[in-house]
């Protein structure tokens, strides 16, 4: 049975940063904590953000056991407990969203913003998704030795990143370079990447049993998780906000970093304190 893992959350890496009321943010597959730069100044101008590394990913160890979506989200889960942070404001990108959902439908009392969530798809889109981002993974960890001259370039940022971003070549080289060495370095990389490709689909809370509220965010020009995805997401969680990104990809807070510090401060503005 699933709950907080509170080993796992007190090993957990992060950072904190402005002042406030706290914001827990919660990275995707392969990334880190570095992932949310374009916007947490941004964020930390208004609130105390607490950026994390999952377990296997960052400077965070592995979890010792089974890696799935909901063994990582207990250690997400025992992080907040570990640190006091009560119904804290949480934030989650890519597989992180689907995390911060797989709290709402626990019955999580704090709200929650999903950017781009994974686990929507159906049985084909899943199989591209898996098959695509296994071909990326797989592209990267061979050409590590080039990846810094080739973020320094427009138009490797573009070859690299053109599925996860709407205009890769306006990113910042050491965001990207940070991205792509994550594809290499983190230990936990493929067992998320199976338990997200042949795990469960992400399912929504029973009726009358959401606490928090919810809001969803999706990139228009979305190549990961697809836009006709929030469809599904926002029937399985029918009480959620959905925001569009226009121009935008897989990750809002790369190509609309002021529109998604916007979005986040505003959704979570009159949250009650945790």
């Amino acid at each position: 049975m699933s709950g907080p893992n509170h080993e796992a959350g007190a090993r957990m890496s992060f950072i904190r940063t402005g002042k406030g009321r706290p914001l827990l943010l919660v990275h995707g597959l392969g990334s880190s904590q570095r992932n949310w730069d374009p916007v947490l100044p941004l964020l930390a101008s208004e609130r105390e953000v607490i950026a994390v590394d999952l377990p296997g990913f960052g400077d965070t160890p592995p979890l010792p056991g089974e890696v799935t979506i909901a063994t990582l989200t207990d250690a997400v889960e025992g992080f907040i407990d570990t640190h006091g942070l009560g119904d804290v404001d949480i934030v989650g990108s890519s597989m992180g969203a689907r995390m911060v959902l797989e709290m709402a439908r626990r019955g999580y009392a704090g709200t929650v913003v999903a950017l781009d969530p994974g686990g929507f798809w159906t049985d084909r889109e899943v199989k591209f998704f898996g098959a695509s981002i296994k071909a990326s993974i797989a592209l990267v960890r061979r050409i590590q030795l080039l990846l810094p001259a080739l973020a320094r370039s427009k138009a490797g940022r573009t070859a690299l990143l053109l599925q996860f971003s709407a205009k890769p070549w306006r990113l910042a080289p050491q965001l990207v370079l940070n991205e792509l060495r994550g594809f290499a370095a983190s230990p936990s990389l493929d067992d998320a990447l199976h338990a997200l490709v042949h795990g469960p689909k992400q399912d929504g809370p029973p009726p009358g049993t959401q606490h928090g509220a919810v809001t969803i965010g999706w990139g228009r020009k979305d190549r990961v998780t697809f836009p006709r995805q929030a469809k599904r997401a926002q029937d399985l969680f029918p009480g959620a906000e959905l925001h569009w990104f226009e121009d935008c990809g897989h990750f809002p807070h790369w190509d609309q970093p002021e529109e998604a510090a916007r979005l986040i401060l505003d959704a979570t503005r009159n949250a009650p304190e945790g």
